[in-house]
């Protein structure tokens, strides 16, 4: 395995202290569900309101965890690193993911910043907690990942999981920076809700940009030329699916709010749709298949 190295435009940051409770103070379900339909791997497209965090949880759950840079640029400094390292896989996802756009896109494509957090964030669109999980913030352009989410996402969500499950829920992410830099999250208003509505488009065309990646991944090359991401399987891509088939907003309604599905409120799409749209990408590999903007069939 090669030697290049990892850890490009990445940010650790210690926390202050103990984040604040999101959802917490005697929330229940009922609450929880509100919080997690508005910012399930997306939320508003406005520029000032963080894009793809699962709000809703209390802060700290996920075991209080607190990055430093240079222990974690040291234990990721190689490839080989990520595949017996959770976290060093994620950053080899990043570093793919964005190589993949800078082709793709040429100099209309500027890296985002990779912010890793530990219990609670300041943003440029304001406090976030590990409750938040994996967001984009669109008004200082950088994502934020607390790590402890993937494992929030397994035994809250009951996903399969695995290191191709955490690359899709990044690739998902960059694909909010993707539409900062193009302007396409600036035609959806923010609170906008509904089956057809431009929330729904926004978080649709994420999942199909992340699949767009994932069928590129294998031969992405980095700056050295080889591909950082090797050997995508049938399994890798089913565990992907079962993810996104388990947070679209009719699958929490029904799963994590225990209540009857109300299309009016979704902003995120069936779970259905989400795995229709990452499956487009998958398939065609071209984000130009990707405008959900301009169909009427969402799925």
């Amino acid at each position: 395995m090669s030697s290049r190295p990892l850890s490009r435009n990445l940010i650790v940051r210690r926390p202050p202290g103990r984040g604040l409770a999101v959802g917490g103070g005697g929330v229940g379900v009922v609450g929880l569900l509100v919080l997690v339909l508005f910012q399930v791997l997306g939320g508003s497209g406005g520029g000032s309101s963080p894009v793809g965090g699962f709000s809703g949880f209390e802060a700290g759950q996920g075991g209080g965890r607190a990055f430093d840079n240079s222990q974690l640029a040291a234990s990721c400094d190689e490839v080989a690193d990520a595949n017996t390292s959770a976290e060093c896989a994620v950053v080899a996802s990043i570093d793919s993911i964005q190589d993949y756009w800078g082709a793709t896109l040429g100099a209309d494509y500027q890296p985002a910043d990779t912010v890793f957090f530990s219990d609670q964030v300041q943003s440029g669109c304001g406090a976030a907690t590990s409750g938040t999980g994996p967001f984009y913030c669109p008004a200082d352009a950088q994502v934020y990942i607390d790590l402890t989410f993937f494992d929030d996402l397994q035994t809250r969500f009951g996903a399969e999981g695995g290191a191709f499950v955490n690359a899709y829920v990044l690739a998902h992410e960059y694909g909010h920076h993707v539409q900062n830099l193009l302007g396409i999250n600036r035609q959806v208003q923010p609170g906008d809700a509904g089956p057809t509505s431009g929330s729904v488009r926004l978080e649709l065309q994420a999942d199909c940009f992340a699949g767009t990646w994932a069928d590129h991944a294998e031969t992405v090359p980095d700056e050295t030329g080889q591909p950082l991401i090797v050997d995508i399987t049938d399994d890798d891509i089913a565990r992907a699916l079962d993810t996104a088939g388990r947070i679209g907003d009719d699958f929490i309604q029904e799963e994590l709010g225990g209540g009857a599905v109300d299309e009016e409120s979704f902003t995120h799409g069936s779970s259905e749709q989400r795995q229709r749209w990452f499956s487009t990408g998958y398939a065609t590999g071209d984000p130009s298949q990707c405008d959900t903007f301009a169909t009427d069939d969402l799925g």
